[in-house]
């Protein structure tokens, strides 16, 4: 990566935020631990087939209705009713350690800070604000505001126009390979968080930088 890029646009489910007690609180609820995933996937893949016939719905909307048809399939009392209690539990979860930190170096280094989001902007603004650091971003942006969601090229240039910079100036930081191929096919650069230590798949563009964390972003940065 030659040059610093003007804007960092983060991801914020699964790359700022820790959704790994997601699995204890479907378990509490009466689901299958292992549900949690299925829904995150479930959620996703209806949201992109969405984006991809050129039609939207907010994120909590699919993942409420997703829920409740899994929570029926497993036998789960009320399950309209738990379904949107902990679809709105997202709002709730803990920040990655290394986020506060990192998401600090790279403002005090700098550099301007936003989030694209396919959930609400609400709950990024709750996630931040619980961890004191919404004042390092200077917007969180939503899809909801967008044509489409990530990673439908339309998120991405929404996301230039609203910082008022090219495409090019940008650089998506986040933990799915998906958004990563979307931002790099839409001429933003792209960062991998890699904190598991999986294998990036070939079939998707790779991204120009890998980091284990935020703050190894930070010094990636800072280093060049």
């Amino acid at each position: 990566m030659a040059e610093a890029p003007e804007v960092i646009v983060f991801d914020v489910n699964e790359t700022l935020s820790d959704m790994s007690p997601m699995g204890t609180r479907f378990a509490e609820a009466g689901a299958p631990e292992h549900l949690a995933k299925l829904w995150f996937a479930t959620l996703l893949r209806d949201g992109f087939a969405l984006a991809a016939a050129g039609d939207a719905a907010p994120f909590g909307q699919v993942g409420a209705e997703a829920l409740t048809g899994l929570l029926e399939g497993a036998g789960v009392p009320d399950p309209e009713g738990t379904a949107g209690r902990l679809a709105a539990s997202v709002a709730d979860l803990p920040l990655h350690p290394d986020v506060p930190d990192g998401v600090r170096a790279l403002r005090a280094a700098g550099r301007r800070l936003v989030t694209l989001t396919n959930g609400s902007a609400q709950v990024a603004e709750k996630l931040f604000g619980t961890a004191g650091i919404r004042d390092q971003f200077e917007a969180l942006l939503s899809v909801e505001d967008a044509p489409a969601w990530k990673p439908h090229p339309s998120s991405y240039r929404y996301a230039a126009q609203q910082c008022r910079t090219r495409a090019e100036g940008m650089l998506l930081v986040a933990v799915h390979p998906w958004d990563i191929h979307g931002a790099a096919r839409a001429g933003l650069r792209t960062a991998w968080v890699n904190r598991t230590g999986g294998t990036y798949p070939s079939y998707l563009a790779h991204p120009e930088l890998t980091v284990a964390s935020l703050t190894h972003l930070a010094a990636e940065l800072a280093a060049r």
